[in-house]
């Protein structure tokens, strides 16, 4: 944990990280989206459908086409869940997309005082419902 922060603290700025991840998404921003993934760490991405995406400039130019492509699609994250295990955070959350939903994990490592993005999953998943959705709350 960074000096200074509190378990609470640090997955909140966690959950930010990854709020962030899908602003950039959401507003189709590839320069905010290059900001959040790590520069000096390797990197990974798993889009549904895709082979894996391995190296920074691969990962970058794999979200480059999506936003700027033509059918880039509109993307609310839903149910985010936070998990902190020393340097690394772990978020598992819904992806909705138009009438579908994804679950995805994103897997950050701390840097500074914040958190940079070093792997993305997302794939096929069933309408979290009343019963079977994840509770609102970080876990750890």
């Amino acid at each position: 944990m960074a000096t200074g922060s509190s378990p609470a603290r640090d997955r909140a700025k966690l959950l930010f990280a990854n709020e962030t991840f899908y602003r950039a998404f959401a507003e189709r921003d590839v320069t905010l989206m290059s900001a959040v993934w790590a520069e000096e760490e390797p990197v990974t991405c798993l889009h549904p459908g895709w082979p894996p995406v391995e190296g920074r400039d691969s990962v970058l130019q794999s979200w480059h086409a999506i936003l700027t492509g033509p059918a880039s699609p509109d993307i609310e994250c839903l149910h985010a869940r936070a998990g902190i295990h020393r340097d690394t955070g772990i978020v598992i959350c819904y992806e909705r997309i138009g009438q579908d939903y994804l679950i995805a994990t994103n897997i950050f490592i701390r840097s500074g005082d914040g958190w940079l993005l070093v792997h993305h999953q997302s794939g096929a998943a069933p309408e979290p419902g009343e019963g079977n959705a994840p509770p609102r709350r970080s876990i750890n």
